[in-house]
Formats: C-alpha cells, structure tokens, sequence
C-alpha cells in the first residue's frame, strides 16, 4: 500500500493537536509544571539532551511517538543495520554504521560479510598514518613530513575537515593539516603558498578519481610538484589517494599500496569514518581515530535499541518535523558554543539538507507538505553579536540546537564560565522572552518618564516562545564527537523516513555537475553559436569579452 503520509492517522491527530497548543506560551507551560526538565530530558552518559524549551506537553510527544510508529521507523531502521539496499534509486545499501561497528559482528550486502574488508582498510590507516607520524615516511629527498593537504570536496572535505579543527587539542602539534575544496584557484594558490615540495603530502579524496573540482585541484598540486621536483618518480611519495578507482590513480602515479578503499554504500556525507578520514587519522593518529567510531557506535547502539521515547535521534527527528510541517518553521539553526566546533554548521548543512532536500517521494510522487528545512548557524558567542537579534524580535521564528562541551580543552580561566553562562542564559531569553509590564516596570527603575516609556517600551519587547534544544557533554573528545555526529546522522534518517523521501542520493548536484562540463566546453572554444538560454548564453558572451 502507498504510503501517504498527510493521510496517517497520527499527522490528522497532530493537526487537531496543533491547533490547539499553537498559541500556548512555554514561559506558562514552565509556571505550570516545574517537572517540565524532568520530564523532557534524557541522557547517554555524560551527553544530556534538554528538549524541555519547546512548544510542547507529554501530549504533543505522544501524538508525534505515533507518527513515528505509522512511518515505522523501527522496521526502516533494522533494515538499515542488516545491509537492506534502501536506498531506492540506486540499489544500495547505506551502511555507514558497519565503518564504526567495533563489536565486528557481521554485517552483510549481497550475502558477503562487509567487515573484513573494512578492518583491513582500517589496519591499511594505521600503518600509513603511522609512519607518517613518527617520521618514517620520508620525503623523496629523505625530509619528514610536516604538511598535509587533504584535496577533496563536500563529504570529502566536510567531515575530515570539522573533526580535524574539533580535534586540533588532540593532534601532533608539528604536523600541519590543509584542507582544499573549492575550485576557485585562490583557495588552492593560497594554500599551496604555505608549502614546500619536500615536506608536503597529499591525500587525493574522489571516490571515482574524476570529481570535475577535486581533479583539478589536484592536477594543479601535481604541476606545483613537478615543476620544483622534476622526478616524476617522486610523486609515489607525496600523492596518496582515497578512491574506487585504482587504474586512475595509478594514471596520476599514485603507487599502488598508496590507495585508500571505499565501497558504494558509502555516501559521501557518511564518509568520515571511512578512509576519506585519512587525514584524520594522520592528524590525531589512529587510536583516537578509532575512539571517534567508538562514539559514533554507541550513538549507533543507542537509536538501535532504545525505546523511541528515550531514543535522542528520535526525539530530535519529531520535535523538528513538528516545527517544519505544522508550525511552518522553514529553518533550523545550529550553535555550537565551542570554537572547535565553528565547522559544524557547515558539516550538517550538507548531512541534512543534500540528504532531505527532496521534492518527490519513495514513490515518484510529488510532495504535498515540505522536506529538509534550510540549516545554518555559527558559533556562540559570535553569534550573538551577529544574528541572535532577529532570533530573539524577528518575525521568522527558528528552531535552534545550543551545543557545549561543560569543559574546556585549555586552560584559560574563567572563559569556559563566561561562555557556559552565555549559553544558558540565550535559550532561557529565547524561551521567556520580555512582557510589556516587564519592560515598563524596568524603565521606570531606570527614571524614565511615561512619555519616553511609551515611546520606547514597544522595542524592548521580547515574544519568547522560541524553542530550543540544548546538547551537553563532558570534554570535546575524539569519542564525544563521533557521538555528536551519528546522532545527527540518525535524526536525519529518520526525517527522511517519516517524510517518505530517499536521503541518500543527490540527482540534484549531478545535475548541476553536467550542466558544469558543457558550459566548460564552451567557454574554452569561444563559440558565437551557443546552445542555452538567451542569459546563459549572454554571460557566456560577456564574459568571452574580458577574458581573451
């Protein structure tokens, strides 16, 4: 049977629902039960996840429970975890939970158990990020390695690029990581400025070595090479590469011991913890590596087996589908106040909306409610002086996760203090908000007159009413974050079930990919004679003008 999400039983009771606790306050719902903490919190050790600041009641939870049953979650999920190929449009399965699956129970696709090849691939990791670290890699010239320049883009830069920056007090301080994605040849020339020939390693990331952007990047890092080297011998040294593609890569003079294997139920965005995470390894060497996919495995074991009530992935699927699809909120903010963390926000926007960011369902069929909502977000307390002013009095209300780590990763006193009370105190203000009388009686202790009250009180106000989650967690370890991560990773997921979509491909970047190629091909030729759009073809032109 066709599955039809607006006509679940459980989203027509949350309708009703909604109507009647859309205009509800938090600021009385908090008067009213000062159990609301108790009773809308949970935690997995030491991470705590506080939803109590939401424009919920235990009703508002049961009915969206329900949903979540109807979709059901639980089966999508289980064949998710057995290697079921649910990724519909392209036959595959979506294992990146088996790349962190430290019990190594089997874990199977087509019959053949995964795991054995991804222990070899970790066991491949360790002894390359080894010698590196310890300097028995050398260059071709005898020098050690001291920079390394992860070339890749979206999954492959993404993640190994926030977890290197998140883990910067866990890394070998004479080793330098590098990250270039954009295809733009500043990024690459900036970069590459900062280098010398003897002491640089790259690590080439495309899963089928011909990512249009990664390629060139790293045929201009190739030239740089050769240009100062002359030997193309030398290359085995300083290129490694990351890919399916192995005659390729050997093409490029990519040696063959030198590539790193991944499979195709590997998306992108989910790749972190496979060999893309090379860098990461090199960086922060592989023992933390692999408490990284630690963490993210008892995240994984976790929304497992955990009941959906106490199931945190859960929890933060359903409160933002709530705000998405009967609130009408479209956006979703992310503030992690720790500056190790200033990349997650670019991190999830590509897990979540690459992923949800679909118009047509599991069927074919056009959607007749709204998918991924639009992330964003920075770290606190930029934050505050930068956009928390439409937070707290615009007229578009957003739905914002507030994540911190309680201890600091220095030790400069009392910063941690300052930023934990910051923290605390922008969603306890998002929540409450700022009553007329409130303002009025402020003013009048500050020795305002009635008239310069009145005139002034109206831009004072505060709505409240904002929702907000909040995530704590002990110290920003390599286990916390591979914890942090899977537990978006599995939100995400289960977003995706609920809103009947595939989150796993992507059709609209390949598009845009393809379109890319051809438009390539004419700027190089210079034709009058052009196939697209009058714009297109005008910029075309335009362009051809000053760029002789």
């Amino acid at each position: 049977m066709t599955y039809q999400l607006t006509k679940l039983s459980a989203w027509q009771v949350l309708q009703q629902h909604y109507q009647t606790i859309k205009d509800s306050h938090m600021r009385d719902m908090f008067a009213q039960d000062t159990r609301r903490f108790e009773k809308f919190s949970i935690h997995l050790d030491d991470l705590l996840l506080d939803y109590s600041k939401n424009r919920i009641n235990e009703t508002s939870m049961k009915l969206l429970l329900d949903l979540a049953r109807q979709a059901n979650i639980e089966s999508w999920r289980d064949r998710m975890f057995v290697g079921e190929a649910i990724n519909i449009t392209e036959g595959r399965s979506v294992l990146h939970i088996a790349l962190r699956n430290r019990a190594n129970t089997p874990i199977r696709v087509n019959g053949k158990d995964v795991m054995p090849a991804v222990n070899a691939e970790l066991a491949h990791m360790r002894e390359f990020s080894d010698q590196i670290r310890s300097g028995q890699w050398r260059s071709y010239n005898g020098r050690r390695i001291r920079h390394i320049v992860n070339i890749g883009i979206g999954g492959s830069d993404l993640g190994p690029h926030l977890v290197c920056d998140a883990l910067q007090p866990f890394a070998q301080n004479d080793l330098h990581m590098h990250f270039v994605s954009n295809v733009d040849g500043a990024h690459m020339h900036e970069t590459l400025k900062l280098l010398q020939p003897e002491t640089t390693l790259f690590i080439i990331s495309s899963k089928t070595f011909t990512t249009s952007e990664t390629m060139r990047n790293a045929h201009t890092a190739r030239d740089w090479f050769m240009r100062q080297v002359r030997d193309e011998k030398a290359i085995a040294r300083h290129f490694v590469a990351v890919t399916t593609n192995v005659p390729l890569a050997n093409q490029f003079g990519i040696a063959g011991e030198n590539i790193f294997a991944f499979w195709d139920w590997v998306g992108g965005r989910y790749s972190l913890w496979s060999a893309i995470g090379l860098s990461i390894a090199v960086s922060i060497g592989m023992d933390h590596f692999e408490q990284l996919l630690s963490g993210a495995q008892q995240m994984d074991q976790h929304f497992k087996n955990a009941p959906l009530e106490q199931n945190m992935p859960v929890i933060l699927a359903l409160l933002g589908i709530w705000y998405h699809n009967f609130f009408g909120f479209e956006t979703h903010g992310i503030m992690p106040y720790s500056q190790y963390l200033r990349r997650l926000a670019d991190y999830l926007q590509q897990l979540d909306m690459e992923s949800n960011g679909k118009s047509i369902d599991r069927e074919g069929q056009a959607l007749n409610y709204h998918s991924g909502p639009i992330i964003w977000g920075q770290a606190g307390t930029n934050g505050q002086h930068a956009f928390y002013q439409l937070l707290h009095q615009g007229t578009r209300p957003v739905p914002t996760d507030f994540i911190l780590p309680m201890r600091a990763e220095h030790d400069l006193p009392q910063h941690q203090q300052l930023l934990t009370a910051n923290c605390f105190a922008q969603t306890r203000a998002l929540m409450l908000g700022k009553t007329l009388a409130q303002v009025q009686q402020e003013m009048k202790a500050q020795g305002f007159d009635d008239a310069r009250i009145a005139t002034i009180a109206p831009h004072k106000l505060f709505a409240g009413n904002k929702p907000t989650n909040t995530l704590l967690f002990e110290r920003l370890t390599p286990y916390a974050l591979g914890r942090l991560l899977a537990l978006y990773e599995h939100k995400v997921f289960v977003q995706g079930i609920i809103w009947n979509i595939n989150s796993f491909d992507q059709w609209g970047v390949e598009y845009g990919k393809a379109l890319a190629t051809e438009i390539n091909r004419d700027l190089a030729e210079k034709s009058e004679s052009l196939p697209h759009d009058s714009s297109t073809n005008g910029l075309i032109h335009w362009r051809n003008q000053y760029y002789l």
